[in-house]
């Protein structure tokens, strides 16, 4: 359901009726109705800017348009105000009928004809095999997982894929080096973790660079593991278990969901994908490799740009693996919509994917919608790349379980302050959610294309735009039907006071934010929509008394489907809610 969509149909259909005589269909194709959100309150609840576009069609001033507009649709009972405004827009406010019935309408359950079977799949988190996911991980994950949420709510299967970096020479030398100094990892004699993992790694890639005779070792096993040599394999796949175990640990801490499909499902379609290229006349070689060129991609210099497929001495690179995966989730997975959650530093390399897909007709933009969804960096208290005192890259592991801490440390501190206490077991449970929420929060709040400074201070505030004040909002509420102690009655929704129509408005524009959101995929809207209900909730709250009031189950009601919007909208944003705090 869809507040604006709603309008827009009422009154696009009075119109045509209206303008019959002067309008075709065509005509209303070209131009169609154009009904926004008022910017202020002062303008009424909605705008229509049809007047002005109307213009050249009609060959009449915007005014005139505009005044027979306004006697068209204030018939409608929807509105209890409309007035003309300027040279031609049209402010209209809602009346408390249209209003109070749209939220009722919002309190039953979502219709299944919201279902789509239009394919969705998302690229996000993404790590590597053999080292530690970091706070570089945290936005890719983050994000992505809100974007699925979001897809999934609207209706859309969502295909959730980690794209990791399983494949490739580095695997080589660690398994050169495991063979040599830990054999007993492969035959599981010993187990290890990822930190140790990480160690081996560094120190074969020492040993790499100083010694000619464990370099040629690790080139042997690079094409033992190409080949699917048993040992080579054997050795590859406990070096990716290990890594899947830890991270799990992080995607379980954070809630997250995700199929893994890494770099090595597409390496059997690699040498496939050069030749189809070759056999299509696209590729050119340069300076040995085997490349695309593709139209308005130039370095400085105005040189040409290669999109590298194969290099000179045979090997493939992650250009290859993106154009076997871009093809094989179009034509495999049937996607009409594909989105790559990554840094913005890969914008060229995607925008590159996309154009290469297309002149290779794996990709037909009218079918298949892309997305680069990229994102900016996280910073730390001096400004530059979060790193941990010692200078090395935070570990998310410890990032996350630091947030949980101090968000324990404070709600201790508060629960010395409060009159209600809580055990040590409940301040625990709650300083968890309290402290993964601030995290994920902290992130999207942010727009995504921006940097953010990473500050745990800021993100566990109870107060101003943050996980905590939201997730206290909620709270409130149920404290409100504790309080009352009964079941929310059926009793209708019906809003008289303003700041009940103000709360009613933006509550009935949720699934019009959303909608919006799913197009544009900046999550940090929706985190404003939710503060703003909060805040719009609080003042309602302040202005009509609830409890032992003749409207007590009305506006209890009214409670209750915000709280509903409300945990709905955190639970996209992938954060938990309690009923306590």
């Amino acid at each position: 359901m869809n507040l604006n969509m709603t309008l827009k149909q009422n009154i696009e259909k009075k119109l045509h009726a209206a303008f019959s005589q002067v309008f075709t269909e065509m005509d209303w194709a070209v131009t169609p109705i154009d009904i926004t959100p008022s910017t202020h309150e002062r303008f009424g609840h909605y705008q229509c800017n049809s007047a002005m576009k109307l213009t050249k069609l009609l060959k009449m001033p915007p005014r005139q348009i505009a005044e027979k507009i306004t006697a068209v649709i204030e018939q409608d009972r929807s509105f209890a105000h409309i007035e003309i405004a300027g040279p031609g827009f049209i402010n209209m406010t809602l009346s408390a009928d249209f209003l109070s019935q749209y939220c009722q309408q919002m309190t039953q359950k979502r219709p299944d004809s919201d279902k789509t079977d239009e394919q969705v799949v998302i690229d996000f988190s993404s790590p590597n095999v053999a080292k530690e996911m970091h706070v570089g991980h945290l936005r890719s994950t983050i994000i992505g997982d809100s974007l699925a949420r979001l897809l999934e709510y609207l209706g859309y299967p969502v295909l959730r894929l980690n794209h990791i970096g399983d494949w490739g020479t580095a695997f080589g030398m660690l398994i050169a080096y495991i063979k040599q100094y830990e054999p007993g990892i492969i035959t599981h004699q010993k187990e290890v973790d990822l930190t140790t993992l990480v160690q081996f790694y560094k120190a074969a890639k020492k040993q790499f660079d100083e010694d000619a005779e464990f370099k040629k070792q690790s080139q042997l096993e690079v094409v033992k593991l190409q080949q699917g040599e048993n040992e080579a394999l054997k050795a590859w796949q406990v070096i990716c278990e290990i890594s899947r175990k830890a991270y799990q640990e992080i995607y379980d801490l954070l809630d997250i969901h995700l199929i893994e499909r890494g770099e090595s499902y597409y390496n059997p379609q690699l040498a496939e994908i050069v030749a189809d290229l070759e056999s299509k006349g696209l590729i050119e070689i340069s300076d040995g490799a085997k490349c695309l060129f593709l139209e308005g991609f130039n370095n400085r210099e105005g040189e040409p740009l290669p999109f590298m497929l194969q290099k000179s001495d045979g090997g493939f690179n992650y250009a290859t693996t993106d154009m076997a995966a871009i093809r094989h989730r179009i034509q495999d997975e049937k996607a009409s919509r594909i989105i790559y959650v990554t840094d913005a530093g890969q914008a060229t390399h995607f925008a590159m994917l996309f154009a290469a897909a297309q002149k290779a007709g794996y990709l037909d933009p009218s079918k298949v919608r892309v997305d680069h969804v990229p994102f900016g960096l996280v910073l730390g208290p001096d400004g530059k790349k979060f790193k941990t005192r010692s200078g090395e890259t935070e570990r998310l592991i410890d990032l996350l379980t630091a947030a949980v801490s101090k968000a324990e440390e404070i709600l201790q501190a508060r629960n010395q302050e409060a009159k209600e206490s809580y055990s040590s077991d409940e301040i625990k449970q709650i300083a968890k959610v309290l402290g993964i929420n601030a995290v994920k929060y902290s992130d999207l709040v942010c727009n995504r294309t921006h940097d953010y400074t990473f500050s745990y201070d800021r993100m566990l505030r109870f107060e101003g735009n943050t996980a905590a004040f939201l997730m206290y909002s909620f709270v409130r509420i149920q404290g409100i039907k504790r309080k009352i102690q009964g079941e929310v009655s059926k009793e209708s929704i019906y809003l008289v006071h303003p700041s009940e129509i103000n709360l009613g408005l933006h509550l009935a524009q949720f699934d019009e934010i959303l909608l919006s959101i799913a197009d544009d995929l900046l999550m940090n809207r929706l985190c404003e929509y939710l503060y703003q209900l909060a805040e719009k909730f609080n003042a309602f709250f302040r202005d009509c008394r609830v409890e032992g009031v003749p409207e007590q189950n009305q506006r209890l009601a009214l409670c209750e489907l915000t709280a509903h919007v409300l945990k709905t909208g955190l639970t996209i944003l992938g954060l938990q809610t309690v009923t306590r705090m």
